[in-house]
């Protein structure tokens, strides 16, 4: 996947493009100044970068380098701080209850590995702490509008229960919505919106 997402990231355009998911702005009264917020699989930085416009302290992580490349470029433009990691996801050593947030966008793992990086997603908060995430629906098989052409890396509601079962789900919607990122995410989809808040 290292691969993919090199060559993805590798053009000049912004393959998700530069603005912030929606449904991650809806969500910014939940968010403070000089909270500490990760920002998971991040890819070209579009909303680790406004997070840090928000006066967030924000780790965005990704594997991909040139993904990370143009996340600080695009931190730079904006004039303000963003922190990077490069790292894969199934193999890095997840901080424990570190995080005020944690943002997970679009992010979609195969089932042997899904519940554990979910958990890792969940300890990684402080006590309180809030994960906000946006995820395809296993119904965008039907749609073009992006997202993996795998059922087995797609969601549902049950599933995403399942998984963040020891902690509390504040808010879950399963929709279509019309997404407007970049070249990939474009046109109706078939998406779980979800909050969710880490309890011990």
């Amino acid at each position: 996947m290292r691969e993919f997402w090199e060559q993805r990231f590798a053009d000049d355009k912004y393959a998700y493009g530069q603005q912030p998911n929606d449904f991650l702005v809806s969500q910014r009264h939940r968010l403070k100044p000089a909270m500490k917020v990760l920002a998971v699989a991040d890819g070209e930085g579009r909303n680790g970068v406004w997070l840090a416009e928000q006066g967030l302290n924000v780790l965005s992580v990704d594997v991909s380098k040139n993904g990370l490349a143009k996340a600080q470029a695009l931190a730079a433009e904006r004039d303000v701080t963003l922190r990077t990691h490069c790292t894969d996801l199934a193999q890095w050593d997840w901080p424990q209850a570190e995080y005020d947030a944690v943002i997970a966008i679009f992010i979609h793992f195969m089932p042997d590995i899904r519940p554990r990086l979910h958990a890792a997603m969940l300890q990684t908060l402080k006590p309180g702490g809030l994960l906000v995430m946006e995820v395809f629906h296993k119904e965008q098989l039907a749609y073009e509008s992006g997202g993996p052409p795998v059922e087995a890396m797609l969601y549902t509601q049950e599933l995403l229960r399942h998984d963040f079962a020891d902690a509390e789900i504040d808010f879950m919607e399963h929709g279509i919505v019309n997404l407007n990122e970049g070249v990939y995410h474009q046109g109706e989809a078939s998406t779980i919106r979800m909050l969710v808040k880490r309890i011990n």
